[in-house]
């Protein structure tokens, strides 16, 4: 399932290409989506020749045009769930220090994981296209949810939610995304929570890192392959 939604959000940054590079307008929810498809798409039908010679060019595409405007930090943070409230309530100076490390490479880690799947799912991209709701006054808001459609001939129409968060320097961020109701990162939650139970963060950390060094290809939404 977590695979469709990644499915979901790089078609939602693959539309609307347009022949220059505009810059992305960071104190604008609204604006920094559509811009952001803009720049993605454009980079990628402009290196489809070093594509077609190495899939591993998606990943450059995806850590320059992409994860810059996601808010991979906060999101494993939420996907992390309780765990980090019980790291803040660690006394000992020396125990919560460690497992501030570890909070830190479950980022780092979660960030390559995330390049390396957002590769995978572009490899999938073909005619899709998106429609984008009207954009809503935002102001004094800190999460903004811009509406979209996924349109394609023949299938279903899908219907996702991009969440989007303003940090403290006013900038805005991708951090979720909502498929027919269902939020990309509960799912993701829900599926390491176990996992974090029984083996601890830093076997969290080495799956996720195991599978982010894989070949870039597509996987499938049975779980992560």
């Amino acid at each position: 399932m977590f695979k469709k939604f990644l499915l979901c959000i790089a078609v939602l940054f693959s539309l609307n290409a347009q022949a220059a590079e505009p810059k992305v307008d960071l104190k604008d929810p609204y604006k920094m989506v559509r811009t952001v498809s803009d720049n993605t798409f454009a980079r990628i039908t402009k290196d489809q020749p070093l594509i077609a010679k190495d899939k591993e060019h998606l990943r450059v595409i995806v850590e320059e045009e992409l994860m810059p405007y996601i808010d991979y930090k906060y999101a494993a943070l939420r996907v992390l769930g309780n765990h980090v409230s019980k790291v803040r309530a660690i006394e000992d100076k020396e125990e919560k220090a460690n497992a501030i490390k570890e909070l830190q490479r479950f980022i780092d880690v979660f960030q390559k994981y995330l390049i390396a799947t957002y590769a995978g799912v572009f490899t999938q991209y073909t005619n899709q296209s998106v429609e984008f709701a009207p954009p809503q006054p935002f102001k004094g808001q800190d999460v903004v949810v811009v509406k979209t459609k996924i349109v394609e001939a023949g299938k279903p129409d899908i219907r996702i939610d991009f969440k989007v968060r303003e940090d403290r320097s006013g900038n805005w961020g991708a951090y979720d995304m909502i498929a027919e109701g269902i939020s990309l990162l509960d799912a993701k939650q829900s599926e390491l929570q176990g996992i974090l139970r029984q083996h601890g963060l830093d076997y969290v950390s080495d799956l996720l890192e195991q599978k982010s060094q894989l070949p870039v290809q597509f996987r499938g939404d049975g779980g992560d392959e």
